[in-house]
């Protein structure tokens, strides 16, 4: 019994895995197309950023609400009401006849994502046991970062091909597939108070003494309700993980920045490489690095990851700063990958270890928030350097966001410094 129990665990895990690349590659495979499509139906410059930053926007702040109703119910029901909507918002994208169908839509699919994103980490983490949550969210992450590689190339190639509506046709596949993939997974990811409280209910069914049965049931009611009103109200954050929150989204502006410049850097400084096997090479390297360091992100402390990620996150930026040729970049890419790329993994396995079992939708939450104000600001600082700055000092300012997460860990106090 235990081994098909095993095996069926097993199962699930792979299913939410699958689902959760499903509804990575959706929004990441409009992202590099939609500002043009935006501009093509008779957008303006400054409507196509917004429509750009839209979705991370809306995202950020549906997260709190998404990373409480995680808690409180099933965790399928979430990623279903997530794809619904991520699915409408491709549809919207398919058909609109002007822009602000485009920015409906984008709205549409920020609190879709926001809900799947938050939903989906929580729903692996809790299928995992507690000495197995680093290695297991090291996959979860390396679903999502395949998913961040494959996506966009896809789109890039479709809209080459056969135009924008037909590219946007291929990310609502995507959303259906996360609709469809969910249906058999068998732990439906019920809330842990609501588990609970099954479970010993049906433990005292099995109690012959009938008034036994209803004192216990009425005492388990009673405590349920105790909790729930003492857990009613909304919690924005969970406080034990802002210093996660912060260190992830130290790491994510220098790597949302060069997201957004890295062609244009190039440009400017006249450097002769090929810029667009950056980001695949990254991915690739990501990819090998989260299989060869899987079985020690369970067993080395959080100090030791953020040591070894600050080196290469500094490493990584200093390579894009005297990047002279290919072979430059591509160690650029590599350390990229072991600096942002390992410490985006480690950062969330850590937020659910910091927080309860039944608190791990809100500290998701918490966690996104974090990388969603780096995917933001790593743009902004970058667009801000870049109007105000010698484009060489790109680099080198942004090399200051490391000892600064380096200053967080120090400051956040012993319960981060100690969590493993």
């Amino acid at each position: 019994m235990e081994n098909m129990k095993k095996s069926s665990y097993s199962k699930d895990i792979i299913l939410v895995l699958t689902a959760s690349f499903f509804y990575m590659a959706s929004p990441m495979l409009v992202t590099p197309l939609i500002t043009g499509f935006t501009e093509s139906i008779g957008g303006s410059a400054g409507l196509m950023g917004i429509v750009g930053g839209m979705m991370n926007l809306c995202s950020l702040v549906c997260r709190p609400l998404a990373g409480n109703l995680a808690d409180r119910i099933s965790k399928y029901r979430l990623s279903l009401i997530g794809a619904v909507l991520m699915t409408a918002a491709c549809g919207g994208y398919i058909a609109a006849p002007n822009a602000l169908i485009v920015v409906v839509s984008r709205i549409i699919n920020g609190v879709g994502f926001a809900c799947c994103s938050v939903c989906m980490a929580t729903w692996v983490s809790n299928m995992l046991p507690r000495n197995k949550i680093g290695s297991g969210m090291g996959f979860y992450g390396m679903m999502n970062a395949l998913a961040m590689a494959v996506a966009p190339a896809i789109g890039v190639s479709a809209f080459q091909r056969f135009g924008y509506r037909i590219s946007f046709c291929i990310a609502l596949v995507f959303s259906i597939a996360v609709m469809i993939v969910i249906q058999f997974v068998g732990d439906k990811g019920e809330p842990e108070k609501a588990a609970d409280m099954k479970a010993g209910l049906k433990e005292q069914e099995q109690e012959s003494d009938a008034g036994l049965i209803m004192e216990n049931a009425a005492g388990l009611i009673r405590k349920s309700g105790k909790q729930l009103r003492k857990e009613n109200g909304i919690q924005l954050v969970d406080v034990r993980v802002l210093p996660i929150a912060l260190i992830i989204m130290l790491f994510a502006i220098p790597y949302c920045a060069t997201q957004s410049f890295l062609v244009t850097y190039a440009s400017v400084r006249e450097i002769n490489v090929t810029v667009s096997f950056f980001f695949p090479s990254y991915a690739v390297i990501l990819l090998l690095l989260r299989l060869v360091l899987k079985n020690y992100f369970d067993k080395l402390p959080f100090k030791v990851f953020l040591a070894g990620s600050s080196a290469c996150m500094l490493l990584a930026i200093l390579c894009l700063t005297v990047m002279n040729s290919n072979i430059v970049m591509f160690t650029g890419a590599f350390f990229l990958a072991g600096g942002y790329g390992i410490m985006s993994s480690v950062c969330q396995s850590t937020a659910m270890l910091l927080a309860g079992k039944e608190n791990r939708g809100l500290a998701n939450s918490t966690y996104y928030i974090g990388l969603d104000l780096g995917m933001a600001l790593g743009p902004m600082i970058g667009g801000a350097l870049y109007g105000g700055l010698d484009i060489r000092w790109f680099y080198p300012v942004l090399m200051l966001t490391v000892p600064l997460a380096v200053l967080v860990y120090l400051a956040a106090g012993k319960q981060l410094r100690q969590k493993q």
